[in-house]
């Protein structure tokens, strides 16, 4: 979409998706999930879709750009019922068309079927090739339309001439690999399921209608949820399947988890939004620990801590209050340059990353400045930002990194650039220390990042941090997936958390 020089000048890996589905009668689920789809924005900011089912029909409207964008008033009005699916989404596999907007919604032998998709399936080559020799035509290059034929046109068996959703859906969990939080619709039901190993967020919410009827939503963040007025019960477990129907919330046996659990790290590190509850951790206390052990990792003498706006900030709270330096505003963010379709010329493209920020001088001028952010991938900002911090008048910029060094791509849903195109990947610190211009740049440890995310820990509870160490959580063919001729192989992460 057009906004994508912002996304490049912010250089920020970027999440696949956001989705939602709620089962609620007597309210207004259409208007419910807009709201809760606009919490959930920072998840996907290239499409937006919405179903909705009353038990006889299903509707849908989805289209590019931001929720803002694509809905009205006049465009939710038509979207009736007590069931919907909501969905954000930011391309990885298939990329920026309509075509490949979620959620998908067909028409199946037992009724309207929808799906929205968080993640990436590892495998969806070979599922995907399995599908088309069985006949089954496929109009896009989203992984994600093969859960859908997956679901609708299952091999014929006993079982598949049922319309037994949960059978469906389980044997889909049986036969995929990799990444996905999935929330799917039926003609009298929203189904939500977690791969078994929890790489992608996915929890659970209430809500309650004007006349005090009970409702239940699922939602990829806790964020959605508060949001809309609902309550949050609980995360949705790895391997899990839910059903949300008349009968109201129904908890089933998906896939049982076989390992320890895998939720992605960059979801503390940037991804998730500040308020969201995750694994019983706010997500702002929890950058504020990164912060602060960056600060003991990495001390410097300065005058003043300033974070990149806005995802920076907590960690850049949590470095000032370990290291007694102030905290203070060093820039300030235009923060509705992301919402326009309209392209910059050239001369705007040269003013490069002044259209996103602007330094206050006042608080720069003459000030060793740590300038915090919570990652680097291309290195392509960074340096424009040192740029802009020295204009503002500092005397020094060293640069803080509130998570290790990015060395290798993600294959479970994350776009993170391909290995070549990472800046730690064949640079050293100091190299890229030259490369973006600071006096010094320092990165939290992978120790030290895995301590501050730890928290409320479960028995067989992990973090992947691939992206960091190279150690994927589940054998892959990486040579193929990053359409390589070597086949690489890397070992297991499970047992490398403090």
């Amino acid at each position: 979409m057009s906004t994508d020089f912002l996304a490049d000048d912010l250089d920020r890996p970027r999440e696949a998706c956001g989705v939602f589905g709620i089962y609620a009668p007597g309210m207004d689920v259409a208007r419910q999930t807009f709201f809760a789809l606009y919490a959930l924005q920072h998840r996907g900011q290239e499409s937006a879709g919405i179903a909705t089912s009353d038990g006889r029909s299903a509707y849908l409207h989805k289209g590019m750009g931001l929720v803002a964008q694509v809905f009205t008033e006049e465009r939710l009005k038509p979207l009736k019922g007590h069931l919907a699916l909501g969905h954000n989404r930011y391309s990885t596999t298939g990329s920026s068309h309509l075509r490949n907007a979620q959620p998908y919604l067909i028409e199946s032998i037992y009724g309207p079927l929808g799906v929205g998709h968080n993640g990436n399936l590892t495998n969806a080559g070979k599922l995907r090739k399995q599908l088309l020799e069985r006949g089954v035509g496929l109009s896009s290059s989203s992984d994600s339309e093969v859960i859908v034929q997956m679901l609708a046109a299952p091999p014929v068996s006993p079982a598949s001439l049922k319309p037994d959703w949960e059978d469906r859906i389980r044997s889909f969990m049986h036969q995929a690999e990799g990444a996905y939080s999935l929330v799917i619709l039926t003609r009298d039901a929203i189904f939500a399921a977690r791969d078994p190993l929890g790489l992608r967020p996915l929890c659970l919410g209430e809500v309650t209608s004007k006349d005090g009827r009970k409702g239940f939503v699922i939602a990829s963040e806790s964020c959605a949820l508060a949001t809309i007025g609902g309550t949050f019960i609980r995360e949705v477990s790895p391997g899990e399947m839910i059903r949300l129907d008349r009968n109201g919330m129904t908890s089933l046996v998906g896939v049982e988890p076989k390992r320890a659990t895998a939720l992605c790290v960059f979801e503390y590190v940037y991804f998730a939004r500040p308020d969201t509850l995750l694994e019983g951790q706010v997500i702002h206390s929890v950058r504020q620990r990164l912060g602060a052990m960056l600060a003991q990792q990495s001390p410097v003498s300065a005058d003043v801590v300033i974070g990149v706006p806005d995802s920076a900030t907590p960690a850049a709270i949590g470095y000032a209050q370990a290291s007694g330096i102030p905290f203070s505003e060093g820039l300030t963010k235009n923060r509705y340059i992301g919402r326009t379709f309209i392209q910059p010329d050239d001369q705007l493209r040269k003013a490069g990353i002044h259209l996103k920020f602007n330094p206050l001088t006042a608080n720069l001028t003459g000030k060793r400045v740590v300038l915090i952010d919570d990652s680097i991938v291309r290195g392509n900002t960074m340096g424009p930002i040192v740029k802009l911090i020295r204009e503002g008048g500092a005397a020094e910029v060293h640069v803080r990194i509130s998570s290790p060094p990015v060395r290798h791509p993600c294959f479970m849903g994350i776009d993170m650039a391909n290995q070549s195109e990472l800046a730690a990947h064949d640079m050293s610190i100091d190299q890229i220390r030259l490369h973006i211009g600071a006096d010094s740049l320092a990165y939290l440890s992978h120790d030290g990042m895995m301590r501050a995310v730890a928290g409320v820990r479960r028995p067989g509870a992990g973090h992947c941090s691939a992206c960091f160490t190279g150690k994927y959580p589940l054998g892959l063919d990486v040579a193929a997936l990053a359409g390589e001729t070597e086949k690489h192989s890397f070992e297991s992460m499970w047992g490398q958390e403090a």
